[in-house]
């Protein structure tokens, strides 16, 4: 399990790293702006599928479990599956890390409910993990919350929402994963249909995107969109948790 997560942690963090480094040193370039969209994507699915093939045989996982229905086996599809949700997650997160303590604090009510999943499951490894991640994330908030001294950059953000993805991975609940990280992944749908509306329709179907600019743009003050995302969390991690032991 560690392995898993050290080398999804390690590998998106790394992508993350170079892109912001590029960044800062041909920010005044014309018409560059770190790695270009598609790079990153497929540089994301390439660390993915290394992530997706220690899950799938190295810890042997080839299943989801479906609640009222119980594990569904996947097979070699659980491999093409778990690469496509940690590229989800990696990016819906770092678009969510938008606002001073919006994305933090969402991940550490995920991840508290994935403690309570881990400890359900007798899974000792990964929920000393949770609490240990958990520590760091209480330090990191204190500097990042309105007005946030630090940032997370893509280094952070594409880091921690490949991580949150291998950890719900882990779990085998990833139908409570996606209801847990509900906010990330609404977030993320935003900026997802804004730009395919843009190349395709030649139109914005948001007047800004993702969502919690939306927010600001109507009036929204950053502290009170940050502590209703943290409500919205709260409660679908309550019902993800539920889902996750029926």
């Amino acid at each position: 399990e560690l392995v898993a997560i050290t080398f999804t942690f390690i590998g998106f963090g790394l992508l993350g790293f170079y892109d912001d480094v590029i960044k800062i040193l041909g920010f005044n370039k014309a018409g560059f702006f770190g790695l270009r969209m598609r790079h990153k994507f497929m540089l994301q699915w390439v660390v993915a599928l290394g992530s997706a093939a220690i899950l799938h045989w190295g810890l042997k996982i080839d299943f989801v479990y479906i609640p009222y229905w119980g594990p569904v086996f996947l097979g070699i599809g659980y491999f093409f599956l778990a690469a496509l949700v940690i590229v989800a997650f990696a990016n819906a997160f770092d678009f969510t890390d938008g606002l001073d303590g919006l994305s933090c604090g969402l991940l550490m009510i995920c991840l508290m409910a994935f403690w309570l999943i881990s400890m359900a499951d007798l899974d000792g490894v990964l929920a000393t993990f949770i609490v240990l991640w958990l520590g760091s994330l209480m330090a990191y908030l204190y500097f990042n919350i309105y007005p946030a001294r630090i940032m997370l950059g893509n280094v952070g953000g594409l880091a921690f929402g490949a991580t949150l993805a291998v950890v719900g991975l882990l779990s085998g609940k990833i139908v409570a994963l996606m209801v847990i990280g509900g906010v990330f992944l609404a977030e993320g749908l935003s900026s997802l249909l804004q730009l395919y509306s843009k190349r395709f329709m030649k139109k914005r179907i948001f007047p800004i995107a993702p969502l919690h600019h939306w927010l600001q743009l109507v009036g929204w003050e950053e502290p009170k969109i940050v502590a209703r995302a943290w409500l919205v969390g709260l409660v679908l991690a309550i019902f993800g948790v539920w889902l996750a032991v029926l």
